[in-house]
């Protein structure tokens, strides 16, 4: 059943959506994708970031799959009544999302992450799946379509993550050559370099096919 949405409800929502939606979803992890939220050249401090507010974080939830429509409506009602306990999600999911980084950003590098970093992310898969329920369909999954609470569009993305660190090739965990992304390199022969061929590699190959150009022209 469609829900009914104000035409002023409608109008915030697609503002919204449109911030969000700038962020390409690259990651190919829910949790990379989250990471890949606040961006920044490489080596730099980032200097871009759609999540500025419990809103904003529905909004991305929405688009990145993590939320269904009803379940983001239902939410932004319920933080609407409880304004304190929504910023207090959305401060969590930031301190989340920093984890995410370090953890992330150090395996692509080569690196073992911060301990501590690890330790608060087990924690916080331990609170995701204590609010989750097991359902089968075919194969069995973890869904959190009965957790209505603030925290539910962080609890996807830790498990996410928790996932990916268990289950996959560190190796195959990488960082962008041209941007701050952090992406799962699926190639045959991990030869993936940039977040994605469309943007970032484009412009690359355009960069070094006007610097050979500019190099010939010298000669």
């Amino acid at each position: 059943m469609e829900t009914w949405l104000s035409p002023a409800v409608q109008l915030v929502k697609s503002v919204l959506m449109e911030t969000v939606t700038r962020m390409r979803l690259v990651g190919g992890n829910l949790a990379l994708d989250f990471v890949n939220t606040r961006v920044g050249p490489p080596g730099a401090a980032p200097d871009d970031d759609v999540l500025t507010g419990y809103p904003e974080l529905i909004a991305w939830g929405g688009y990145a799959g993590d939320l269904t429509d009803i379940e983001a409506t239902a939410l932004r009602r319920r933080a609407r009544d409880d304004a304190a306990g929504a910023d207090a999600a959305f401060l969590r999911a930031v301190h989340t999302r920093d984890d995410l980084d370090e953890i992330f950003q150090a395996l692509a590098a080569g690196r073992s992450p911060d301990p501590t970093a690890l330790a608060r992310l087990r924690d916080g898969e331990a609170d995701a799946l204590a609010h989750a329920r097991l359902d089968q369909d075919g194969g069995f999954a973890w869904s959190w379509r009965d957790d209505h609470s603030l925290a539910r569009p962080l609890r996807p993305v830790v498990h996410a993550a928790i996932g990916l660190l268990t289950t996959a090739t560190m190796a195959r965990i990488k960082r962008c050559e041209a941007c701050s992304f952090v992406f799962y390199d699926e190639s045959k022969n991990r030869s993936r370099r940039w977040c994605s061929m469309e943007d970032c590699g484009t412009a690359e190959k355009m960069r070094r096919y006007v610097a050979a150009r500019r190099n010939r022209a010298a000669t």
